[in-house]
């Protein structure tokens, strides 16, 4: 049975629709992996009863040769997803024993082609951070270890649970959110496939709000192909979601296994920062290397505002947090101390509720949208966006994608950079540009760094252009062969 846990996504669909095995099988084997990995912290609840009644479901479908995409696949749910009737608290004190009346868009999209919810996922607290250790039910164990080291790793966040789960076979594939590089940095530690689509591809309709003009939601799974499937079973307009696209949704996977000749590949210069490790050096040129031998021709662009990303997007982050998240008052769901007035309770509320990033994200919005630093901070930094989306639409004169590292390093220890937030916010550096242009961006495992951990590649795409980015995605997998799995100690 173990061996259902280690098949993709894509595998999995097949077998199931051949009758190879049932989806309560599979479902079986996913539950007894969650349970044996629960040192991992990956799910913060899991849901074996529900999952085994809609595998039953899925079987039944399948008998009558009825059934949708992903018809029987077990998949893990990031705990930002509200999902009906399922408790769904954001990784935070405050939403405490929060239980949705409704379903996120995604996920019910998700339930409407078949899928099976094996559980919630752990997160950083209300998708805040870089590491998954601001949750407020503990870190998020990377599955992988550096060579001959028993030190635990972080998964990367805010999206670990998701990575973690996925890497460790606990899932087929899992949701996950992205708001400055959630599900790339998070796929990039884990050796997995995370791709954060255009802005407004998938909705954004019952998913806990962090800074929404830069959320969006998307996949992590095993394989390229995966990632293709889940997207576009999770992608559609929604009019519940204002900032929804209305736009066809592409059958993704049909992108991957294309010829990717004659594309031009955009190598942006400003991505070269001081002090990049020469592994992650190494795995850019093997990269250019592999698109240049698949017919790719290779162009240095310029994305001049780039330096200014990072501090952009801790001001706009930021604030729009602080503004979403002044709803949580202890008067309406959640968490509510005691206190003799009303402030009181307000106070005490968001005091114990929230952790010590939350707080820090919240004092920083706030004073950013003050009076008298409005204009000074918030729309500078809005104008550097602007800056920032303006250097892709020159870059796209010149190539059809960009391809840069995911991250400035492989995993690293839990507890390693938790006193110093700077080199936290640090591990955003080559992702935040494409949430703060709307841009699509996908993470692929492409090799190994000297201590054994996974190192990723990224790419960015024109705007509602994903498929370039799967047919790029797929030669650089084909190319770079990357196999490897973590080895089990949990």
């Amino acid at each position: 049975m173990s061996a259902l846990t280690k098949l993709t996504l894509k595998a999995a669909i097949d077998g199931l629709k051949s009758k190879a095995f049932s989806a309560v099988e599979i479902t079986k084997a996913h539950i007894d992996a969650i349970e044996a990995a629960r040192g991992l912290n990956a799910f913060v609840l899991e849901t074996p009863d529900q999952a085994l009644t809609m595998a039953k479901a899925s079987d039944e479908r399948l008998a009558r040769g009825e059934g949708g995409d992903l018809e029987g696949a077990p998949l893990g749910i990031k705990d930002l997803f509200c999902t009906q009737g399922v408790r769904s608290t954001a990784a935070s004190k405050i939403l405490g024993n929060f239980i949705p009346t409704y379903e996120s868009t995604v996920t019910s999209k998700l339930w409407g082609q078949g899928a099976v919810m094996l559980g919630k996922l752990n997160l950083d607290e209300f998708a805040m951070g870089s590491s998954n250790e601001t949750s407020a039910f503990g870190p998020v164990i990377n599955p992988w270890r550096r060579a001959g080291e028993t030190t635990a790793l972080t998964p990367g966040g805010s999206s670990g649970g998701s990575a973690a789960a996925t890497a460790a076979d606990l899932c087929l594939a899992a949701t996950a959110t992205d708001t400055g590089g959630s599900i790339r940095q998070p796929a990039a530690f884990t050796g997995t496939v995370g791709i954060k689509p255009t802005y407004g591809r998938c909705s954004r309709w019952g998913i806990v709000a962090f800074a929404s003009s830069l959320d969006q939601a998307g996949p992590i799974a095993k394989t390229v192909e995966d990632a293709a499937i889940m997207l576009r079973a999770m992608s559609g307009h929604d009019a519940k979601d204002s900032t929804s696209l209305p736009v066809d949704v592409p059958d993704f996977a049909s992108f991957v296994g294309r010829s990717v000749k004659g594309l031009r590949i955009g190598v942006p210069k400003e991505y070269r920062v001081d002090g990049m490790p020469p592994e992650i050096e190494k795995l850019w040129a093997d990269g250019i290397a592999w698109l240049k031998d698949a017919g790719c021709d290779i162009v240095e662009v310029s994305l001049p505002h780039t330096k200014y990303a990072l501090p952009a997007y801790y001001i706009v982050a930021p604030a729009e947090a602080s503004s979403n998240l002044a709803r949580y008052d202890g008067m309406r769901y959640g968490l509510r101390a005691g206190g003799p007035s009303l402030t009181d309770v307000y106070e005490q509320s968001r005091a114990q509720g929230f952790g010590e990033e939350v707080k820090r994200r919240i004092l920083i919005g706030t004073y950013v949208l003050s009076a008298g630093y409005y204009d000074a901070y918030y729309l500078k930094a809005q104008k550097v966006r602007r800056r920032i989306a303006d250097d892709f639409d020159q870059a796209w004169q010149t190539c059809d994608a960009l391809l840069t590292p995911t991250a400035p390093s492989a995993a690293f220890g839990l507890g390693e950079r938790s006193d110093d937030p700077i080199a936290m916010y640090l591990n955003d550096i080559f992702t935040v540009t494409t949430n703060l242009a709307g841009l699509p961006g996908l993470s692929l495992p492409a090799g190994l760094d000297a201590q054994g951990l996974p190192l990723g590649l990224q790419l960015i795409g024109r705007a509602l252009d994903e498929g370039t980015l799967f047919s790029l995605a797929g030669a650089l997998e084909k190319a770079a062969g990357f196999t490897a799995k973590a080895d089990k100690w949990w």
